[in-house]
């Protein structure tokens, strides 16, 4: 089965459409599939649901998308660094299910174990918990959060072998394995395709059956989100 293709819009092509609900990985600007955010706002696809830890910085990542209005509604835990999105939230123009980082990361992790739902302490007593389920184990009181299992996850690694073998590099590898996971579909960017068996068993952080297709992007831009320098 040939998992690689020969851009991101061909990878997207029959798979995304509007209304979806959709994971992305990376943190900040760190570890994001560039090509493949250019290629979903090429598509004009719209409504999406998004799922990401936040939504990039203005005019670059997730941020594009949002400047096109394609994103209806994110689900993350961060979103401090993204005037267009804050404009938007305030003006009532997007949705937002603002959720605690770890809390994000586990419901990508459960929906992509087939864990429909799981209790937590994270929120309790906050406006997170509210409307929800809440149960007590052991004299403890705990939220009942429900997982997400996307449409289509969009992630970013350094090295794919020909069967979708993942390697991630430093902090990409945050949400970009639990996204990869969840996701019904899989689209993978790559800087660096090798053969299979190519990966040694030990530095495969992601087993080739959750990726259903991968896209080389050997050049990405790698844009800085906050530069700080001191002097010499």
């Amino acid at each position: 089965m040939n998992k690689l293709y020969p851009n991101a819009a061909a990878a997207l092509d029959g798979v995304v459409r509007s209304g979806q609900l959709l994971a992305v990985g990376g943190f900040g600007l760190c570890g994001i599939p560039e090509a493949l955010i250019e290629a979903l706002r090429d598509t004009g696809v719209k409504d999406l649901t998004v799922i990401s830890n936040n939504a990039g910085v203005d005019g670059f990542g997730l941020g594009k998308l949002l400047e096109t209005r394609q994103i209806r509604k994110m689900i993350s835990s961060y979103v401090g660094e993204n005037k267009e999105f804050e404009r938007q939230y305030l003006a009532g123009e997007l949705e937002l299910e603002f959720t605690p980082q770890g809390t994000l990361a586990e419901k990508l992790r459960a929906g992509g174990a087939g864990i429909p739902a799981f209790f937590t302490k994270t929120g309790v007593g906050t406006i997170v918990a509210e409307g929800k389920e809440l149960r007590e184990f052991d004299g403890e009181t705990y939220v009942m959060e429900r997982s997400l299992v996307p449409d289509v996850a969009l992630v970013k690694a350094d090295v794919a072998d020909t069967s979708g073998n993942l390697r991630f590099r430093l902090t990409a590898r945050n949400f970009n394995p639990a996204a990869a996971m969840a996701g019904k579909v899989c689209i993978v960017e790559v800087e660096k395709v090798v053969e299979a068996g190519e990966l040694a068993p030990d530095d495969v952080h992601l087993p080739g059956i959750y990726v259903h297709r991968i896209v080389h992007n050997p050049n990405p831009e790698k844009r800085i989100e906050k530069r700080t320098t001191r002097p010499n």
